[in-house]
C-alpha cells in the first residue's frame, strides 16, 4: 500500500514537472528556419536560443526548387530560408523576400567585401552570404588511374556504374554545358538540347542521382567519381584520404548560398537577430568547420587553421575562380530546362 502511494505520488510529481517544462519550452518567440540538409552546426541553434530566448523550429530541404515552391505558395510560415544565388535572384524579382534592415545586422561588417554586391543582389538589400564554394569532380585515387582534369571523365564508359551525380537540374546541366564549352547560363535552345543529349548519353553510366547522401557513397568506396560541391568534397577527403577533388579545366560554377527572410514573415525582427548571430565570427567558424563549405566571413576565416586556409578545395586560387561562373535566374527560359531535365530522366 505504501509502495502504491509512493508510485502515485511520484507519478503526480512527474506530471507536474513535465507540465512545467512544457510551459517553459512553449514560452517566448519562435522562428521557423528552412535550410539545406546537414548545413549547420546544431550547437549553434541551441546556443542562439540560450542567448536570446528565441526558439528555432528547424527543418530541411534537398533542392532549391523544393524550398521555392513552398515559399511561393505564400503563408509558408518560414522566417529564414537559404537559397542559392540564382534562386535568391528569382525570389527577389518575384517579390518573395523582405528587404533587410542592416542596422539590425551590425555583424554584416564581418562579411568580406568580395562576397557582397554580387549579381544576384547587387545592392545588398535582401540577402546576407552564408556559404560559398565551387562544383567539381571528387574521385577515388585508388580507383581512377589517369589524370583527372576534365569533365570528360564522367562520360568515360570504363567507369560505368561507378559515377554519381547530384539530383539537381541546374547543377547537372552546368556540368554538361561546361564540358561542351557553353555558359552555365546559356539560353540558346540548340545548346540546351545539346547538353540534354550529352546527359542522356551519360545516364547509362551513372549509378545514381543523389542528394547529400553522395558523401557517404564516396567515403564508402561505392563509386569512383562524382560531380560534387566543394564543401561535400572537403568533408569526404577528411573522412577518406583516398579521395581528391579538382575543378575541371573547362570551368565550372562558383556559387553562393544566402540567408534571406521570406515576404510576410511575422518574426522579421527575430529573424534579423538570427542572421546577425550567424554573422558573428565564432558562430560562422563553428558552421564552416561543421559543414566544410567556405565562409564569406573574413573574421571567421582568420580563425581557421592553416591547413584549411591553404586548402585548394576549401579556398580555391584565383585562377580556378577565373574560369568559374555564377548562376543567374533564367526567367521564363527555366521552363526549357525543366523540359530538358524531364527528358533526361525519361531517357534510357
Amino acid at each position: 500500500m505504501l509502495k502504491s502511494v509512493s508510485v502515485l505520488t511520484s507519478f503526480a510529481l512527474l506530471l507536474a514537472a513535465t507540465a512545467t517544462l512544457a510551459s517553459s519550452c512553449g514560452s517566448g518567440p519562435v522562428i521557423n528556419v528552412y535550410n539545406w540538409g546537414d548545413y549547420i552546426d546544431d550547437s549553434v541553434l541551441k546556443a542562439f536560443t540560450e542567448e536570446t530566448g528565441i526558439r528555432v523550429n528547424y527543418s530541411t530541404y534537398a533542392r532549391n526548387e523544393e524550398m521555392y515552391e513552398k515559399v511561393k505558395r505564400g503563408n509558408s510560415g518560414y522566417d529564414i530560408v537559404v537559397p542559392s544565388d540564382f534562386m535568391a535572384s528569382k525570389m527577389i524579382k518575384e517579390g518573395l523576400l523582405e528587404k533587410l534592415d542592416f542596422s539590425a545586422i551590425p555583424n554584416f561588417s564581418n562579411i568580406d567585401g568580395r562576397f557582397t554586391s554580387l549579381s544576384y543582389d547587387p545592392s545588398d538589400e535582401y540577402s546576407v552570404p552564408y556559404m560559398w564554394g565551387t562544383t567539381g569532380i571528387l574521385y577515388n585515387t585508388t580507383m581512377v588511374d589517369e589524370t583527372v582534369d576534365s569533365w570528360d571523365i564522367l562520360w568515360d564508359a570504363r567507369y560505368s556504374g561507378q559515377i554519381f551525380m547530384y539530383e539537381s537540374m541546374r547543377d547537372i546541366f552546368a556540368v554538361a554545358q561546361k564540358r561542351l564549352g557553353f555558359s552555365i547560363n546559356d539560353t540558346d535552345i540548340n545548346n540546351l538540347n545539346a547538353a540534354k543529349m550529352s546527359l542522356s548519353e551519360q545516364k547509362p553510366l551513372v549509378q545514381a542521382y543523389l542528394d547529400e547522401s553522395i558523401k557517404d557513397k564516396m567515403i564508402g568506396r561505392e563509386g569512383a567519381l562524382a560531380a560534387v560541391f566543394s564543401g561535400d568534397a572537403f568533408y569526404c577527403i577528411e573522412e577518406n584520404d583516398e579521395l581528391a577533388y579538382i575543378v575541371p579545366k573547362e570551368g565550372s560554377n562558383v556559387w553562393y548560398d544566402v540567408l534571406v527572410i521570406p515576404k510576410g514573415s511575422k518574426r522579421k525582427q527575430e529573424a534579423q537577430q538570427f542572421i546577425d548571430y550567424m554573422c558573428r565570427p565564432d558562430v560562422a567558424l563553428k558552421n564552416t568547420l561543421y559543414v566544410g563549405y567556405s565562409t564569406p566571413n573574413k573574421e571567421a576565416y582568420k580563425l581557421l587553421d592553416e591547413d584549411w586556409q591553404g586548402s585548394d578545395v576549401y579556398w580555391p586560387d584565383d585562377d580556378v575562380l577565373d574560369r568559374c561562373e555564377v548562376m543567374v535566374d533564367l526567367g521564363a527560359f527555366t521552363q526549357e530546362y525543366d523540359r530538358a531535365w524531364t527528358e533526361v530522366l525519361a531517357s534510357r
